[in-house]
């Protein structure tokens, strides 16, 4: 004759063998080697857009709801603030006979957000670098298109000396 607790374990352990038996399995891994390119394609296109002093191209890759932080600078909230900047910032760039090159770079998703981050050099006219650093973008997939939601990015370089007095 079984006592009364034998049986309460012989139930606990029926039922959790039960309850592990029809526990889902874990969900196959999700390629996400498209959306990684996708990500960085649209760095390059940032790239190309700052160095070319397209603007809007450079904004458009940013969500409305954008935040831009860039170095030495306010942070720049919204597109069209986003797209002031970006036309300032490389018009200025571009006269000083400086270009933003992309370097390496990582990215990730994780359903409709991802990230992408790197180094970049800043050289001028002959190729000599003239400064380096990093980014951080992180993006939503809205309508199919990654948009940047957070972008930042920081020179390796100290700040610049106050002016003189």
């Amino acid at each position: 004759m079984m006592c009364a607790m034998t049986k309460q374990l012989l139930a606990l352990a029926f039922g959790l063998s039960l309850m592990t038996a029809c526990a889902a399995p874990a969900p196959a891994p999700v390629d996400t080697t498209a959306d990684q390119t996708a990500i960085k394609e649209v760095t390059t296109t940032w790239f190309k857009a700052y160095n070319s002093g397209d603007a809007a191209t450079g904004a458009a890759l940013y969500a409305e709801d954008a935040v831009l932080m860039p170095p030495h600078a306010p942070v720049t909230n919204g597109r069209a603030a986003i797209q002031a900047f970006l036309a300032k910032d490389s018009a200025g760039t571009k006269a000083a006979g400086l270009t933003l090159v992309n370097g390496a770079e990582t990215a990730g998703v994780n359903g409709d957000w991802g990230w992408n981050s790197g180094a970049y050099t800043v050289v001028d006219g002959s190729g000599k670098v003239v400064d380096s650093g990093s980014y951080l973008s992180v993006s939503r997939k809205v309508d199919g298109k990654w948009l940047y939601v957070r972008d930042t990015y920081n020179s390796d370089q100290p700040m610049p000396a106050p002016p003189a007095k």
